[in-house]
């Protein structure tokens, strides 16, 4: 659920940071390119994640936003599924103090972004 308070621009700029930061490789890389590989990725144009970052319209189209928002809410699954399959791997190894607290919190911030998702919301 969208804050009236947040504009849809300055909502899906958040967004797009989001994503340009994910797929941003690190040092040697630059924001240009990670903006492509969100464009190509999600097929959203790059002119548009340009314009999200360095020059905010005022206004933006509801397809464009649906779009930015669909990528983002595939990549937060993406994610969650990522941290699932890590969490299984870390249950095979031996128990120890520090696995079981990092297992506990794992866990929890699983179920916390499950039930973000159920509820509908923006994560």
């Amino acid at each position: 659920m969208t804050d009236m308070s947040i504009s849809p621009a300055d909502e899906a700029a958040g967004w797009a940071e989001g994503l340009v930061r994910l797929h941003h490789r690190g040092p040697g890389d630059t924001v240009d390119a990670a903006m492509h590989r969100v464009a190509r990725k999600h097929g959203i144009a790059h002119q548009i994640l340009w314009r999200l970052r360095y020059r905010r319209p005022d206004d933006l189209m509801a397809k464009v936003y649906l779009r930015i928002q669909a990528a983002y809410e595939a990549e937060c699954t993406r994610q969650e599924a990522k941290l699932a399959h890590q969490l299984e791997i870390t249950r095979a190894l031996p128990a120890t103090p520090a696995r079981a607290a990092l297992i506990a919190e794992t866990e929890a911030l699983l179920r916390q972004a499950q039930e973000v998702s159920t509820e509908g919301g923006a994560r």
